[in-house]
């Protein structure tokens, strides 16, 4: 199974709190859509492998007044280290008058989101 064909979607918390997290593949990479009910465009991050050097790096493009950049920067890394490939993640997570705890809570359920994901990736064969 080459994984190819393979969605993923998941989400953690509820109501105000509810994060969702969906990837698939466009070609060998992968792409991931990170947002609540609120979701919009608030940062694109474009994570890459070099084979050669064996480490990941990333690239981020935020929209002005958004903060999504640093849960969309963490996950290009962390998918990209795991699947040795091109990762595109576009986040867009907003709550009005949120609370530094609520941050926390977001960070933490998306960290959980994440290490899933590489999970199931690390079960596929991504590349041939």
């Amino acid at each position: 199974m080459n994984g190819h064909s393979t969605k993923h979607e998941m989400t953690d918390g509820e109501d105000r709190m509810q994060i969702n997290l969906s990837a698939y593949y466009l070609g060998r990479d992968i792409i991931i859509q990170l947002y609540n009910n609120n979701a919009h465009l608030g940062t694109v991050a474009m994570g890459e492998y070099d084979h050669e050097e064996a480490r990941a790096s990333v690239s981020v493009i935020t929209r002005p007044g958004h903060r999504d950049n640093v849960i969309a920067q963490k996950i290009a890394l962390m998918v990209s280290k795991q699947i040795k490939g091109p990762t595109c993640v576009i986040a867009g997570i907003h709550i009005d008058n949120i609370t530094k705890d609520e941050i926390d809570q977001i960070i933490k359920r998306v960290d959980l989101l994440t290490v899933k994901l590489c999970k199931q990736l690390s079960q596929i064969n991504t590349i041939p």
